[in-house]
């Protein structure tokens, strides 16, 4: 199985405590992810987020409708001093359970910074190991094109709800 690696970053004008408590609704999914997806959260909310927690979508792409169900398997929310520098960073990982993907693990990292005027902000990180089950000709030609047209909708989306913009 040959393993891919889709990584983006962004900083976001905001303190890290507000934007991993976006990241950490579920909820917010929705309003992040491009619209022709059609992408909605099926599990009852408000949900639990915490190592275990099983979270269900539905999607739709190019018209073929697929669930997607993923599991929390760290969360490591915001505190003072952990991280590089101390800083205090905060993550957690969500790893597929079933759907389109033979893998993937999708590792969020949040780090405090500063703006060169003082502000505190937060450094966004998406790292995702992933699988498929077609050849690198699939991937190259129109998962990878897809999956990077999703990250950077979904760093505008942000920054948009975050920031206020």
């Amino acid at each position: 199985m040959r393993e891919y690696v889709l990584e983006t970053e962004q900083t976001v004008r905001a303190p890290i405590e507000r934007v991993f408590e976006f990241f950490g609704d579920a909820g917010n999914l929705e309003a992040i992810t491009p619209p022709w997806l059609k992408f909605r959260v099926l599990t009852a909310r408000p949900i639990q987020m915490r190592p275990g927690a099983m979270i269900e979508y539905a999607m739709k792409l190019h018209g073929i409708g697929f669930g997607w169900r993923t599991e929390i398997t760290a969360w490591e929310p915001p505190r003072e001093g952990r991280g590089g520098g101390g800083g205090g960073g905060a993550r957690f990982v969500d790893e597929q359970r079933r759907g389109p993907y033979r893998q993937w693990i999708h590792e969020h990292t949040f780090e405090r910074v500063r703006g060169e005027d003082g502000s505190e902000q937060t450094r966004v990180r998406d790292r995702v190991r992933y699988a498929m089950l077609m050849g690198w000709a699939v991937h190259g030609w129109f998962v990878r094109p897809q999956l990077e047209t999703i990250f950077a909708y979904r760093a505008e989306a942000t920054r948009r709800l975050i920031e206020g913009g």
